[in-house]
């Protein structure tokens, strides 16, 4: 299959909230990079953003943002203080929780612990319009758990043989195991709008032959210095260097966004991402 053609469409009334899981299937493609720059990206398109950083092995929107957060996911499954005490203020607005740093805690929760979490996120949508997820590299089972409770997959490539490979993989087992036919492809890192296209049509010639997906491209956010000056110093790019061209990029990324189809959908709901994060844990 081909692109899906998109209709605009503005948020529905109630508390329907964007979650879009930011993956890649390996990493070094810059996907937390990415996941920064689209929330504050979102956040300055008047979106109410919370960035969640679902790398439960090795967190690092902290890192990146030069933030030292005091508490994260793993003290609300101890019960040692709500998810609002957990979340931390980031550039231009945008709300961070912070990871935990294992997997079994969640795993272990009982029945009540499950509800409580379910209910905190709950709460909370009335207070955002998009879910960030910044999902961990690989294809472990907390990687698929996160992105099968998104709505929306955003898949970073960029131009390295083994980055085509790893998205093929993910795309081929969300696909083959967990029925995820819809995927949107972003090219990391390039030279030119030219070999974003190609990297895309690589990719979709593969999954084309062998699978039954839906790909559609979001475009490239091009190679550019002022990304690596910003991480050296612990800064967002789009915060530091708003006029840069990766900037620009992701400006127009989040533009793209918030024209993607809003479902109203049970899965709509913010507590459905967390019921079913909880029920692929448990599963």
């Amino acid at each position: 299959m081909h692109n899906q053609s998109d209709t605009a469409s503005s948020p529905p009334a109630g508390h329907f909230v964007r979650v879009v899981a930011v993956t890649g299937g390996k990493g070094g493609v810059g996907k937390t990079n990415v996941s920064i720059n689209l929330s504050i990206a979102l956040a300055q398109l008047d979106q109410r953003v919370l960035l969640l950083d679902a790398d439960l092995g090795l967190a690092n929107i902290d890192v990146l943002l030069g933030l030292k957060p005091e508490r994260n996911l793993e003290s609300v499954y101890a019960g040692e203080c709500d998810l609002d005490d957990v979340i931390i203020d980031g550039p231009n607005g945008i709300r961070i929780i912070p990871a935990s740093s294992g997997t079994q805690s969640m795993a272990q929760l009982g029945h009540q612990q499950h509800a409580g979490l379910i209910h905190a996120f709950s709460e909370m949508s009335n207070d955002i319009d998009v879910l960030v997820v910044d999902t961990a590299a690989g294809i472990s089972d907390s990687v698929i758990n996160f992105i099968r409770a998104s709505q929306e997959v955003l898949v970073v490539v960029c131009d390295e043989p083994t980055s085509i490979t790893d998205a093929y993989a993910l795309i081929k087992l969300l696909n083959r195991d967990f029925g995820v036919s819809a995927f949107r492809i972003l090219v990391n890192q390039t030279r030119s709008a030219k070999e974003g296209q190609a990297l895309y049509k690589r990719l979709m010639a593969t999954t084309d032959r062998f699978l039954d997906v839906m790909l559609r491209y979001e475009g490239e956010i091009p190679f550019d210095e002022s990304v690596r000056k910003a991480v050296r110093k612990q800064r967002a790019v789009l915060d530091l260097y708003p006029k840069s061209d990766a900037a620009k990029a992701f400006q127009k990324l989040a533009g793209q966004l918030l024209k993607w189809p809003v479902t109203t959908a049970p899965s709509g709901h913010l507590e459905f991402f967390v019921e079913q994060l909880v029920d692929g844990v448990k599963s």
